[in-house]
């Protein structure tokens, strides 16, 4: 672990975070993914000594790169070592049950991803390790190691939209029957890499990083946690309170995208027909469509290019009259 330099990450899309979280000083608000603190300590500087701001984080070493970060802020700002699945339940051991604005951040840090000891990159030599959460059992050596070329094919093409998911699959498997175990990062992309057909390895990107990305997803389940966190984070709001959500991957786009659609009330019912849809809006979407980083931003930091941002608003359901 060595990384102790919290300015090597830079928080992604700042200016649209605070512009759609719309922060007031006496608010209150949450980082639900806060990483290494770089939103949070966006947030922390526009608020007062009234406000207060909480961030969650499931990874321990993220959590204290963030306690340094935030540490001129310390009387407002409370950090809670937990998954965000339980963010409810967080806010109502601290006491805030109810809050101004929620972000949700679904990236990696750089830092994280840096880090050899945890696997992630395939660019650094690593344990496959992959936890976000450490004190969880599964690591990503258990899935590439145990799991059948069949289920590691599922993961491959579901987390990663991996092209060429059964045949990395089959060469993982293969490799790991003739040589043994598979336990570093290096050694799996490498693996990944000579899956795929000479000619495709030069397009987008380095040939194993669908597959990094997938056994990422996996292992921390981040797709199914998205879909539970979610609607604690509506339940949570204060009317107006509102919801910014920064994904990197179309499949968590696509989560986020249908969801706000859904609590925002549009008719899905086909054109021409009477509308029985019997649901009411919960929130007003702020984002007619995922706002992307700008050139700039881009430039500063490559990390940024996959990122989209969504926002919505807490809005009031109108009562049903007597009858209806």
């Amino acid at each position: 672990m060595v990384f102790g330099l919290v300015e090597m990450h830079l928080p992604v899309l700042e200016k649209e975070v605070l512009r759609y979280l719309n922060i007031r000083g006496e608010g209150i608000y949450v980082d639900a993914t806060v990483g290494d603190g770089g939103h949070a300590e966006a947030i922390a500087r526009h608020l007062s000594e009234g406000g207060r701001l909480i961030g969650i984080d499931w990874d321990d070493a993220a959590l204290k790169r963030a306690e340094s970060r935030l540490a001129q802020y310390s009387d407002r700002v409370i950090l809670v070592h937990s998954d965000y699945t339980r963010l409810q339940e967080v806010l109502e051991e601290t006491g805030y049950p109810l809050v101004d604005g929620i972000l949700i951040d679904l990236g990696a840090s750089t830092l994280q991803l840096m880090d050899p000891e945890r696997g992630f990159s395939f660019h650094r030599e690593g344990d496959l390790d992959m936890r976000m959460d450490r004190r969880r059992s599964l690591t990503a050596k258990n899935i590439i190691n145990e799991y059948t070329a069949e289920q590691l094919a599922e993961i491959f093409f579901r987390f990663g939209e991996e092209r060429w998911a059964k045949r990395i699959a089959a060469r993982i498997v293969r490799e790991r029957e003739q040589k043994g175990p598979i336990t570093g990062s290096k050694q799996l992309a490498e693996i990944a890499k000579e899956a795929v057909p000479a000619r495709y390895r030069r397009q987008g990107g380095h040939p194993s990083r669908k597959v990094f990305q997938a056994l990422r997803l996996a292992v921390n389940r981040e797709i199914e946690n998205i879909s539970r966190v979610l609607p604690q984070a509506v339940s949570c709001l204060v009317i107006k309170g509102r919801i910014c959500v920064i994904s990197y991957h179309s499949l968590e786009d696509r989560l986020v995208k249908r969801f706000f659609r859904e609590e925002g009330g549009r008719c899905s019912c086909p054109p021409n027909r009477p509308c029985i849809c019997e649901g009411e809006a919960v929130l007003n979407v702020l984002t007619s469509r995922a706002v992307k980083p700008s050139d700039d931003e881009i430039t500063a930091n490559p990390r940024a290019r996959s990122a989209r941002l969504r926002a919505a608003e807490r809005v009031i359901l109108e009562e049903k009259k007597e009858g209806e």
